[in-house]
């Protein structure tokens, strides 16, 4: 059995994507073969400086390997390596109708901040191109945040309509997976949003991977909570003790309901608070230490894309050549 999941190469990493994502990506080491990949081709669905892509990509195989990613277990990839998947979203495409990607919710969100003339049709196709790299590797299971479930059942729509009208089973969705813990990570200044790599670089509210372990401390400790001291999840009423209780959660890999236990009785927020930024200050210790490791050697790096690419291409080839041949293209 076989998992696919990625990333995009934009924006430093958050602690959302590490918890959310990053973490948790070894765990399918044991159970499945991960195709892990960088999607690069999905940065360009808005403005960015090339040299960014380029620098961001090396930074993001090197956070996947300092997250425990094994290369004898996982395939790490570059999308755009996978010429195939280009092809197979220009098939696709024609399965799919506009009504439909225009209700999108990342869609609908990241288009309202753009001027009209400015919003590319790479945005909005956006969910095309995701669909096309779900089915070319055969998988089973994709673990995904919660904002790209939607996206995963819009995959479903376009395989259940190919399959039907050529009276074939070729293209699969996997199932979306999303982490019980980690998915849902805050931003620690306004706690009713997400915490983002497209926020504003010097917000306290992120935490980034590579932030200054001073600094994070300093951001965890001034975390927004509420007037009142008792350390308890309620996501509606104490939203940003909430969201520190699932950073816990997350990083201890230990239930809500634990963490509940283990501090029912603190009296002081700061007391937690410094509970929190001990545990993750020692964890993003050992992270940062290993991403530089990995980081300072671009050609190990060039060598795992160029023989992941050659793997991930021979399934991609395969599933494009029964797509072509269904639809009369060879």
């Amino acid at each position: 059995m076989k998992a696919i999941s990625g990333i995009k190469p934009t924006g430093r990493i958050t602690l959302g994507n590490y918890l959310g994502s990053l973490k948790h990506f070894k765990e399918y080491q044991n159970k499945y073969t991960p195709y892990i990949f960088v999607a690069d081709i999905h940065a360009l669905t808005l403005p960015i400086d090339p040299n960014e892509i380029r620098e961001r990509t090396y930074d993001l195989l090197s956070y996947y390997l300092a997250s425990g990613l094994d290369i004898n277990k996982t395939v790490l990839f570059k999308q755009s390596d996978i010429l195939e998947v280009g092809q197979l979203n220009s098939i696709i495409i024609n399965f799919i109708y506009m009504g439909e990607l225009s209700r999108m919710t990342q869609f609908k969100q990241k288009s309202a901040l753009l001027n009209q003339e400015a919003i590319g049709v790479g945005l909005f196709t956006y969910p095309v191109l995701m669909a096309a790299d779900l089915y070319l590797y055969d998988c089973d299971v994709c673990p995904v945040g919660e904002d790209q479930v939607q996206h995963v059942e819009l995959a479903r729509e376009i395989e259940r309509r190919f399959n039907k009208r050529y009276q074939t089973n070729i293209l699969k969705t996997p199932k979306a997976i999303v982490s019980k813990t980690g998915s849902r990570i805050k931003s620690l200044s306004d706690p009713t949003k997400k915490m983002s790599k497209s926020d504003d670089e010097h917000s306290k509210g992120v935490i980034y991977m590579d932030d200054d372990l001073n600094v994070v401390r300093k951001k965890i400790m001034s975390a927004v909570t509420d007037m009142d001291s008792k350390v308890f999840y309620d996501p509606i009423n104490k939203p940003g003790i909430s969201n520190l209780m699932e950073i816990y959660a997350c990083l201890k890999n230990i239930s809500i309901e634990q963490v509940d236990d283990l501090f029912k009785q603190c009296a002081r927020y700061g007391d937690f608070k410094k509970e929190v930024a001990d545990c993750l200050i020692s964890e993003m210790q050992v992270l940062q230490e290993r991403f530089k490791y990995y980081r300072n050697n671009k050609k190990y790096l060039d060598e795992i894309f160029e023989k992941n690419a050659g793997i991930a291409r021979k399934s991609a080839q395969t599933i494009l050549n029964k797509v072509e041949k269904v639809v009369g293209l060879k």
